[in-house]
């Protein structure tokens, strides 16, 4: 819509989850090497949340788009309260076909695939996103999965994302089993009003614009009302460049992206900009 005439490439700031334009940012870049380490030093289990918006996504994907052929990976990408088991969502991310639909074949079939791709050099990833949906039973039957694993060879290793909520339920006694499995985690926060910045640039020039489209002091307006959200920071940045190119400007300043507030304000929208207020912050599974 408005990419020509900020002379961009494509919209940088679209919603829609893109390994191109992840933004180096101190806290992803720490998410991304607990996440490597886990892998690295053999964890059966490891852990990422973080709160809505908060770059899971994304991150996730770089993360599998930089493990080439290393490990075979599976995703369970739509976790919800529905789901009872845990085992046909395996096995299909895995794309594992068992003989028929009974308990001893789908987990025969999980078996035999871990251990063929372990006898070619390559372990198996189950990665659970949205793990926060899922009941205490399901959680606990991802740690009898993990029983596929002897004492010598690690051939299955479980990666849990999810929203803070999932430390919650981790947390409780009936999963302290599970709990104690997870030998990497890391709970990805907001960014800082200096990674703010750089993220919005990173976002730009990635798309094939100058930072100069947006004016001084606008990051600071950004970072002010989204927390430093990821998504909040996307959604923001682009009703901006909407409302300039609507209005024929060529940069974004403070007073377009006010009216963009001021605007939604009207609407009766959603508030899920900041108001003042922090989140609470996520606690550490082991007190």
């Amino acid at each position: 819509m408005y990419e020509s005439w900020f002379g961009l490439r494509t919209r940088p700031f679209a919603l829609t989850p893109d390994v191109r334009f992840l933004y180096p940012a101190r806290p992803h870049a720490m998410a991304l090497t607990m996440l490597e380490y886990g892998l690295e030093s053999q964890a059966p289990l490891s852990l990422l949340t973080g709160d809505v918006g908060s770059g899971k996504t994304t991150l996730v994907r770089r993360f599998v788009h930089d493990l080439g052929e290393r490990f075979t990976v599976g995703l369970v990408n739509t976790a919800h309260r529905r789901v009872t088991s845990v085992m046909g969502w395996a096995l299909s991310a895995l794309e594992i076909a068992p003989a028929d639909d009974s308990d001893i074949a789908m987990h025969e079939a999980l078996v035999d695939t871990c251990i063929r791709e372990y006898a070619r050099g390559r372990r198996t990833l189950l990665i659970v996103d949205e793990a926060q949906n899922l009941s205490p039973d399901v959680l606990e039957e991802l740690r009898l999965l993990l029983n596929v694993n002897s004492d010598q060879d690690l051939v299955l290793q479980i990666l849990l994302v999810g929203q803070p909520e999932l430390r919650a339920t981790l947390r409780t006694p009936e999963l302290r089993q599970l709990a104690q499995r997870v030998a990497a985690d890391y709970h990805l926060r907001p960014l800082g009003r200096e990674d703010t910045g750089g993220y919005v640039r990173h976002r730009l020039a990635v798309a094939g614009g100058s930072a100069e489209l947006f004016a001084p002091g606008t990051i600071e307006f950004v970072h002010e009302h989204t927390g430093g959200v990821p998504r909040l920071v996307n959604q923001l940045c682009d009703m901006g460049l909407v409302y300039a190119f609507a209005g024929q400007q060529r940069v974004v300043d403070v007073e377009v992206l006010g009216q963009v507030l001021r605007d939604r304000d009207e609407r009766e929208a959603l508030p899920v900009f900041r108001t003042g207020e922090e989140a609470p912050a996520a606690r550490p599974l082991a007190s």
